[in-house]
C-alpha cells in the first residue's frame, strides 16, 4: 500500500480523497493555489505545497509544479480527482517516467477513450451499440453537410478531447450547421486546447444514464447499477439519482453486462463510468467513457454502502478487488448539486460565506469544502456542495432532500438552492416521468410565467 499519496486537485473531491487515504492509514499532500492557501483542503492533509497563482495553466494544470510537490515531499503516488489533469493522459505517463503512481487507468487507455471519436470505434468493436455518427472527427467544415445530411437531423455537435457539455451543440437544421459548427469548435479549443469534433444523431426525448465501473489489474470487474443523470442544464448535472426510476431489472442487467464485458475488452484498470442515452424504447447508446471519480460518485456508494474511492487507491496498489460480486441496491439515493450562482439566471456568485448550516441526521451525507468565513474565488468551479440523501425508497429520498434543502443555511453568496427545491417539488420529476430535455422546458415555463 501507497505510504503518502499527493492530491492533484481542491475543494470537496480532494477532502473526499483525503477521508479514504486516511482510513487506510495513508498520509496525504495537498496542492493549492495562492486563493486556496486557507481552504479546507489545506488545512486536513498531512502537508501542503503551493504550486502557483489562481491562474489554473499555472497551478492545478501545471504537470511539472505538481510532479515537483510530489517530488519534494516524496509523495509515492497521486490522486487526479476529477476536473483538471484528471483525464490528461500525459499525467499519468510523466508520473511513471517519475517512478510515482497514477491513481487511475494507464496513459493508453486514457488517451484512447479520452477522443470520443477514438472511443466510439473502439466501443463498437467491443459490442456496445452506438449512435449513428461520423466514422472519425470531422475533418473540416465542408464534409459535415454531407456527414449531417446521411445522419438525418438533428444531431449533435461534441468536442473530440472532451466533456462536461462543453464543445457542444445540437443542430435542428442545415440553415445554422456552420453557425453552430463554428461555435462548438470555438468552445472545444478553449476548454481542451483542441478544436476538433465529431457528430452523432441527436436522440430525442432521451435519458442520460451512466454505469459505474471498477476494475483490477488481475482482469476482475465490477458494474454497479445505473445513476439517472439526466436533470442537467447546457449538458452539466443538476441532481443525480439512483436507480433510475425509468430504467427495468432487465435493462439493468443488460447495461451491467455490456459494461463489465467491454471493460474486459479494452482491459481497463481502476474506476470509471461509462456513459449511455437511453431512448424511449429502452434502447440503449454508448456515449462515452469518464475515466475517473464521477462528481456523483456518492450515491452509488450510499446504495451498495461501499466506497468507491478507497477500492480505487487499493487497486492503484495493485491489490485485487475487495467487493463481493453479490452486492444489491438497497433503497434510493439522490443528489443536488448547490452551485455559487443565481438561481435563475445562473451567473456565478463567487464571495465569502459569512453564515453557514448545512444538514445532517439519518441517511444524509454532505460533500463539501465550504465553511463560514471561506472567499469563494472567481477563478475555478463553483460547486459549494454535494447534498446526498438514502432513503428505502424515491417518494421517502425526495421528502429527506426536500427536508435537507430546507435545512441549508448559506449567507453571503447566491445559490442555486431555490431552483432544487422547484425541481423536487415538480409533479413530473416526483413521478419519474422526465428526460434530458426536462430542466430546458421547466425553466423555459418558469420564465413564462414570469412574464
Amino acid at each position: 500500500m501507497f505510504t503518502k499519496i499527493l492530491i492533484a486537485n481542491r475543494g470537496e473531491i480532494a477532502l473526499r480523497i483525503i477521508r479514504s487515504a486516511k482510513e487506510l492509514g495513508i498520509k496525504t499532500v495537498a496542492v493549492y493555489s495562492e486563493p486556496d492557501k486557507e481552504s479546507l483542503h489545506t488545512m486536513l492533509a498531512d502537508e501542503k505545497v503551493c504550486i502557483g497563482p489562481a491562474k489554473a495553466s499555472e497551478s492545478y494544470l501545471s504537470i511539472p509544479n505538481i510532479i515537483s510537490a510530489a517530488s519534494i515531499k516524496k509523495a509515492d503516488a497521486i490522486h487526479p480527482g476529477y476536473g483538471f489533469l484528471a483525464e490528461n493522459p500525459r499525467f499519468p505517463e510523466i508520473c511513471s517516467q517519475e517512478g510515482i503512481s497514477f491513481i487511475g487507468p494507464s496513459a493508453d487507455t486514457m488517451r484512447i477513450l479520452g477522443d470520443k471519436s477514438q472511443a466510439r470505434q473502439k466501443m463498437k468493436k467491443a459490442k456496445l451499440p452506438i449512435t449513428p455518427g461520423s466514422e472519425k472527427i470531422i475533418e473540416d467544415f465542408n464534409t459535415a453537410p454531407k456527414i449531417a445530411k446521411n445522419i438525418g437531423y438533428p444531431v449533435i455537435l461534441k468536442a473530440a478531447s472532451g466533456g462536461g457539455g462543453k464543445g457542444m451543440r445540437i443542430v435542428r437544421s442545415s440553415t445554422n450547421l456552420e453557425e453552430m459548427y463554428s461555435i462548438a469548435q470555438h468552445e472545444a479549443k478553449a476548454a481542451f486546447g483542441d478544436p476538433s469534433l465529431y457528430m452523432e444523431k441527436y436522440i430525442e426525448d432521451a435519458r442520460h444514464i451512466e454505469i459505474q465501473l471498477i476494475r483490477d489489474s488481475k482482469g476482475n470487474s465490477l458494474a454497479f447499477g445505473e445513476r439517472e443523470c439526466s436533470v442537467q442544464r447546457k449538458h452539466q448535472k443538476v441532481i443525480e439519482e439512483t436507480p433510475s426510476p425509468f430504467i427495468d431489472e432487465k435493462t439493468r442487467k443488460k447495461l451491467i453486462k455490456a459494461v463489465e464485458d467491454a471493460s474486459d475488452f479494452i482491459d481497463y484498470q481502476s474506476l470509471g463510468t461509462f456513459e449511455f442515452l437511453v431512448d424511449s424504447q429502452k434502447n440503449y447508446y454508448f456515449m462515452e467513457v469518464n475515466t475517473r471519480a464521477q462528481v456523483e460518485h456518492p450515491i452509488t456508494e450510499m446504495v451498495y454502502g461501499i466506497d468507491l474511492i478507497k477500492e480505487q487507491i487499493k487497486i492503484a496498489a495493485g491489490n485485487k478487488l475487495s467487493f463481493p460480486q453479490n452486492l444489491k441496491i438497497n433503497g434510493h439515493s439522490l443528489e443536488c448539486r448547490i452551485n455559487a450562482e443565481n438561481a435563475e439566471t445562473f451567473i456565478p456568485s463567487p464571495g465569502k460565506i459569512d453564515f453557514l448550516v448545512l444538514p445532517g441526521g439519518q441517511g444524509i451525507r454532505v460533500d463539501s469544502a465550504a465553511f463560514r468565513g471561506w472567499d469563494i474565488p472567481p477563478d475555478y468551479d463553483s460547486l459549494v456542495a454535494k447534498i446526498i440523501v438514502h432513503s428505502p425508497t424515491r417518494a421517502e429520498a425526495i421528502n429527506k432532500m426536500q427536508t435537507a434543502l430546507e435545512m441549508t443555511i448559506i449567507v453571503g453568496i447566491q445559490t442555486n438552492l431555490p431552483l432544487h427545491m422547484d425541481i423536487l417539488s415538480n409533479s413530473n420529476f416526483r413521478k419519474g416521468d422526465y428526460n434530458i430535455q426536462f430542466l430546458e422546458k421547466f425553466l423555459n415555463r418558469k420564465k413564462a410565467g414570469r412574464k
